[in-house]
């Protein structure tokens, strides 16, 4: 069986995992290029407009004069073209004729600057933007609360940060965690903290202060590995929500067992829509209206307020369909004769319409 294929159940591993490198990464922005590849192409960029330099002297050598010997070789062009890059300019080699002359003040001069400003650049860009971004990171990252933090950047938890930010969450409260660096990118460019490391470790998760989360998502690809997640998860944070992706039936209750709060099954749920279907065309496009926030309604669940105790499920002060209430663990539909009087405590399910909704509801013309 192929390394890359669904592990459908969990294996019990016989030797620890071995870990190398440094333990973990700080929070920071990810880095499309990497930092040696981005010093490589200026270094280069660099020396390629030196040679050119080179080049033109050595072919405008005749305009050239040697105060030492009067003889200009390949190796005074190239210490000329240096004093010139530099402007150390000693004298002892100079230009004399027009062209010669010419040449340093259009064609010479021009690149001058453009390698000054590429170690300026480098220099900014490696030194104080670096380290400047390094402490602001690390100033977010202590200051990290109530945060939520999703491990894992694959289709399952890019989608899901998505629904968050249409939601209304602030893409700053979000934190990712993921060891590519190309999926970081994608995070960063919706506003995400991210940060590169390996989800499965105590150090990882306590550098973005797992304790202190509102909730966590946990969506690793591989079944196994979510579930380690979980169990790591659970055993820094004992009382965070953690919700995690399972594809295989007989994991959700291992899942549940590792401390997970929510176990979402995505091919059960591709089932559910399926079935559906058959049984009429719009269930599935409703049922997946539903669970996003950009169709006509979505799904709410809160608490029940103070002014809505003592009323029935249909009298919501917010206007929305309430479908269930859960009330000391036990749910309850919205025909069953517990939910005619709402108690403090009680949580609610209900069915809201969106912003889009309301300009062109189901019921519109």
């Amino acid at each position: 069986m192929s390394s890359d294929k669904q592990v459908d159940r969990i294996v019990q591993q016989r030797k620890p995992r071995a870990y190398r490198g440094p333990r973990h990464k700080p929070l920071r922005r990810a880095v499309k290029l990497p930092v040696w590849g981005d010093l490589g192409i200026r270094l280069g960029l660099a020396l390629l407009l030196i040679a050119i330099v080179v080049m033109i002297h050595w072919w405008d050598r005749e305009g050239l004069v040697d105060n030492l010997d009067g003889e200009v070789s390949f190796l005074d062009v190239i210490y000329f073209t240096m004093i010139s890059i530099t402007t150390t300019g000693f004298g002892d080699i100079a230009p004399i004729s027009d062209r010669a002359r010419l040449v340093e003040a259009v064609i010479v001069t021009p690149i001058r600057f453009a390698v000054f400003f590429i170690f300026v650049g480098t220099a900014y860009n490696f030194i104080i933007k670096r380290s400047w971004e390094k402490w602001r990171m690390a100033r977010i990252q202590e200051q990290l609360s109530q945060h939520i933090v999703v491990l894992g950047f694959g289709i399952s938890g890019s989608q899901a940060v998505d629904e968050l930010i249409e939601r209304g969450t602030d893409p700053s409260c979000i934190v990712v965690i993921d060891p590519s660096e190309e999926r970081l990118h994608d995070a960063e460019s919706l506003g995400c903290n991210v940060m590169a490391a390996d989800a499965t470790r105590d150090e990882t998760l306590k550098a973005v202060h797992i304790n202190q989360a509102a909730n966590v998502l946990v969506s690793a690809g591989r079944d196994d590995t979510s579930i380690l997640i979980v169990l790591t998860v659970r055993a820094l944070a004992p009382y965070v929500p953690i919700s995690v992706v399972v594809r295989a039936d007989d994991n959700e209750s291992l899942a549940r067992q590792a401390g997970a709060n929510i176990v979402i099954n995505p091919v059960r749920f591709t089932g559910l829509l399926l079935a559906g279907s058959a049984k009429g065309e719009h269930i599935s496009e409703y049922l997946s209206d539903l669970a996003s926030v950009s169709g006509r309604v979505h799904l709410v669940e809160r608490k029940v307020t103070e002014d809505e105790c003592g009323k029935s499920i249909g009298e919501l002060s917010s206007g929305g369909r309430g479908l269930r209430v859960y009330r000391n663990g036990q749910a309850l539909g919205f025909w069953e004769t517990e939910c005619q009087a709402l108690q403090t405590g009680d949580v609610i399910v209900e069915i809201v319409p969106t912003p889009n909704g309301e300009k062109k509801g189901d019921g519109a013309d």
